[in-house]
């Protein structure tokens, strides 16, 4: 194959290379995705927030994601053993969308870069990227083998990384740091949820949260499907099976709200382990390249961020790459890294104060605050830029500020 030569090369075909690609194609560009599997393909990361419908919307893929008829997710459900904590995205604090979807990721990211194939984005699956280098100029010449082994160049001007959990660019230029985030590891499967109850209740997506460190996870799709996962710290998992299937059923026995409903149901595929999940990178941007999505930071499960900052990652990257193309002076420091650094500051300070128990003791109290709950609402719904709410411009202090009142308030009963 001959060498390629492209405004701009996108490693990874998931959302965030989608959003990408679909706005860098819209201003005129000449664009490359290489995608190392071929689609459609498994992939976790099923439940959206509301956020990253503005993302679809704007560059032209929300209509077809919309025909599908994908699950709607309205808002979540928290339980810890009888006490249970809903939110509504229709009751947050911020404007913006009230609702998204829970998605089988095989479908909606193969729905995903069909849409960008039909506005004209030259996609090459089963094409690795195996080795980059970048000039002072930021242009790029990045060796790609394709299926059958036999390797090309594409030259670029500018690299995005939508590699996600192949993180690409990180292990070529050496880019990992340990993540500051607790290490947790992941177990997680479909199946065809036979005894899905009628209603309301066999939609809804549910953490049920066994103890501080540990929780259940259950997201049903509209395909009679649904994903099931089990967090908690690494030592956790040591105690049970070393077949992931086995398991996977011995620790359903953990939760009592949901062990019945899935009891002896057989399992789509055999159930897969993540462990050490949380990522992160020395730095979001170079000459030349930017990191999107989870191939720059990862947090955790637990609140569904990941396709929303690979979305909001992978358009604010291609705006300034259209900038830049097109002469204009771009502040990479404060318009991408300091940009996206503020959502994902925001939302790892709630990660790890689930993980403290405080953000536990706000959603479990029984005497909940409407205008904080509609506040950490926003939050959850993705909204994490929103500086008008209080729970995002001081989220360094405000949830533990809150959970010492309700220990107060405990302490005075």
């Amino acid at each position: 194959m001959q060498s390629k030569i492209v405004d701009v090369l996108i490693i990874g075909a998931g959302p965030s290379g989608c959003v990408a690609a679909a706005y860098l194609k819209q201003k005129g560009l000449d664009i490359l995705v290489v995608e190392k599997s071929k689609f459609p393909r498994f992939v976790i990361g099923e439940s959206l927030l509301p956020r990253c419908m503005d993302h679809f919307e704007e560059v032209g893929l929300l209509k077809c994601l919309d025909d599908y008829g994908f699950e709607i997710k309205r808002g979540a459900r928290f339980m810890q053993g009888d006490i249970i904590c809903e939110f509504d995205f229709s009751k947050k604090f911020s404007e913006g969308w009230n609702w998204t979807w829970q998605v089988p990721r095989a479908d909606f990211d193969n729905l995903l870069v069909e849409e960008i194939k039909k506005m004209g984005v030259q996609v090459a699956f089963e094409h690795e990227v195996v080795d980059v280098a970048i000039d002072e100029n930021g242009v790029s010449a990045t060796q790609v083998k394709d299926k059958n082994g036999v390797l090309y160049t594409v030259e670029a001007k500018f690299i995005i990384d939508s590699s996600g959990y192949g993180r690409v660019l990180p292990r070529l230029l050496d880019l990992d740091k340990p993540s500051a985030i607790p290490e947790h590891s992941s177990l997680f499967t479909h199946l065809v949820d036979v005894k899905r109850p009628e209603g309301r209740e066999g939609t809804l997506i549910t953490f049920d949260v066994l103890d501080l460190d540990t929780w259940f996870w259950v997201i049903p799709f509209s395909n009679g499907t649904t994903s099931i996962g089990f967090v908690g710290k690494n030592e956790l998992f040591e105690k049970y099976s070393e077949d992931t299937a086995e398991k996977m059923k011995e620790m359903l026995k953990l939760s009592k709200y949901y062990y019945e409903r899935f009891e002896g149901v057989d399992f789509s595929f055999k159930p897969y382990m993540i462990k050490n999940y949380s990522k992160s990178v020395k730095q979001l941007y170079g000459k030349g390249y930017a990191l999107t999505g989870n191939s720059a930071e990862f947090l955790d499960p637990v609140f569904s961020s990941g396709v929303t900052f690979a979305t909001e990652s992978g358009l604010m990257a291609a705006k300034l790459i259209a900038k830049e193309l097109q002469g204009e002076t771009v502040n990479w420091e404060a318009d991408y890294k300091g940009y996206i650094m503020k959502g994902v500051n925001v939302f790892a300070t709630y990660v790890k104060e689930w993980y403290t128990g405080n953000l536990q003791k706000i959603f479990f109290h029984p005497n909940e605050n409407p205008e904080i709950k509609k506040q950490i609402c926003s939050v959850l719904a993705g909204y994490v830029w929103d500086e008008n709410n209080p729970f995002v411009k001081n989220h360094n202090r405000l949830v533990k500020t809150v959970a010492k009142f309700i220990d107060l308030e405990k302490e005075t009963i």
